[in-house]
């Protein structure tokens, strides 16, 4: 038996970083030593940058204006968010009823799924409109990624295909599911386009792919994919899978773009859209996925019964309310003003090169170079990987480095901020880009000795999913 999977068959719920693993370390045993057992360094495992009270977080494309929700969110008098104790009523703002705890939620959630298809169907006047019965709703997105793997894949004999670079959820769901992954990367001269022709290619050379994950816009490109593409692979003449959308960022672009109401007319479309970005509500973990009723159905029949709280529910109905989605165009507008403010002035910064993608979501994807002039300069993983570090390490500004997917070399991820995080960030990165070319004077790009600490060091910043 491989030593590994021995191992892993004596520890088989203990993840090397937590309590458990700690509990489950022979007597006397070191927690360094028991990593090391297993293959592991402490020092070398992936840590994130988190907020201290001060850094500026624009690493994970959060809603940096805050909740899309007014100061009374549920139109109840209060301004906490939280309904009188055992005021109940049957309309949708009745806000978070805390003597109602006690009870479990309402496993079909048909108010907050009437509450969304009316925003949605606003947006497509005159189309046929979405239903309750078209959706599933989830802890995040994420719950409803990996739903469609363990509805429409066999554990060990299906397929998921992907379009690098895209979120690395999706890899990670399938992994989990025993599901290999097939990458038809995206074009990367051609604005990160999808190659729809090269993705039919490879359904009709492997059946066994039941589903294609789509990003759009696209994680960490920003730019929405092209109808037309999506059209010619949903119109693929024999295969037998589904095609999924994930529209996370959808709200930053034109409401034109998105493909919800597609799902109407294919049958094997599945469109994911979430709150946590435009409505500024990570926190409450509310996504949604439009289909086809079947698809629905059997998305639904599949989850945990109450898999949506009843805070959560109940805030995420508030915020579809004409009120608080007046909030939410409000920050969204703020967002679109700073993004295009932080295109302008990013891309004059001396050792800035090209924007990579597009300009479709609440964060821009660009180009570090390997130096601030000069014919020579290209872009630079090295000093990507420097100013990424020095930014978060020591001046609290933490943004993502990107520069081991496909198509990105040298670039660093950027969330769109406030108008003030934005004010510091430029400031910041055009002090640490001016040092690290000082200190590269010397010798920025690395020598053989320090590759193997810089591919730990790429694969650190690397390894962060979001």
């Amino acid at each position: 038996m491989h030593e590994t999977q021995r191992k892993f068959d004596q520890f088989k719920l203990a993840a090397p970083d937590s309590d458990t693993a700690r509990r489950m370390s022979a007597p006397g045993q070191t927690y360094d030593e028991y990593l090391a057992w297993w293959g592991y360094d402490r020092k070398k495992l992936s840590s994130d940058y988190k907020d201290d009270g001060h850094n500026i977080l624009l690493d994970a494309n959060e809603n940096a204006y805050g909740p899309g929700l007014a100061p009374d969110p549920f139109g109840n008098g209060s301004t906490n968010g939280v309904a009188v104790n055992g005021s109940r009523n049957d309309t949708p703002e009745q806000g978070i009823d805390i003597l109602g705890l006690n009870r479990y939620p309402d496993p079909h959630q048909y108010a907050l799924k009437q509450r969304f298809c009316d925003y949605r169907n606003s947006q497509n006047p005159g189309g046929n409109g979405l239903r309750p019965v078209n959706l599933f709703v989830g802890v995040g997105s994420d719950e409803a990624i990996d739903a469609v793997l363990r509805c429409f894949c066999r554990p060990g004999q299906d397929k998921l295909l992907t379009c690098p670079p895209t979120y690395g959820m999706y890899a990670v769901s399938a992994h989990v599911n025993d599901v290999a992954v097939i990458h038809v990367p995206l074009d990367v001269d051609d604005g990160f386009a999808l190659r729809a022709s090269e993705i039919n290619s490879k359904l009709t050379a492997e059946p066994n792919i039941k589903a294609v994950y789509i990003c759009s816009p696209g994680n960490p490109t920003g730019s929405v994919v092209s109808k037309p593409a999506v059209k010619q692979i949903l119109s693929h003449p024999t295969w037998n899978g589904v095609v999924v959308i994930d529209e996370a960022y959808i709200d930053f672009a034109a409401p034109s773009d998105s493909f919800a109401q597609w799902v109407l007319d294919h049958p094997n479309l599945i469109v994911m859209q979430t709150l946590s970005k435009a409505f500024g509500l990570a926190g409450i973990r509310l996504g949604v996925a439009m289909t086809s009723v079947p698809i629905a159905r059997l998305m639904n029949n599949l989850k945990a019964p109450y898999n949506i709280s009843s805070p959560t529910s109940a805030l995420a109905t508030a915020a579809l309310s004409a009120e608080n989605l007046a909030v939410m165009h409000e920050h969204r507008a703020a967002i679109l003003a700073q993004r295009d403010r932080l295109l302008n002035e990013l891309l004059a910064i001396p050792g800035i090169g090209r924007l990579r993608g597009g300009t479709d979501a609440n964060y821009l994807l660009v180009e570090v170079l390997s130096a601030p002039s000069g014919s020579g300069k290209r872009p630079s993983n090295e000093v990507a990987l420097r100013v990424y570090e020095t930014l978060a390490g020591r001046r609290g500004v933490v943004v993502r480095f990107r520069g081991k997917e496909f198509g990105c070399q040298g670039c660093l991820r950027v969330t769109v901020g406030t108008e003030r995080e934005v004010d510091r960030f430029l400031r910041e990165i055009k002090d640490v880009l001016k040092e690290v070319y000082d200190e590269g004077s010397r010798s920025v790009e690395v020598n053989g000795r320090d590759e193997e600490e810089l591919e730990r060091r790429e694969k650190s910043a690397s390894d962060v999913v979001a």
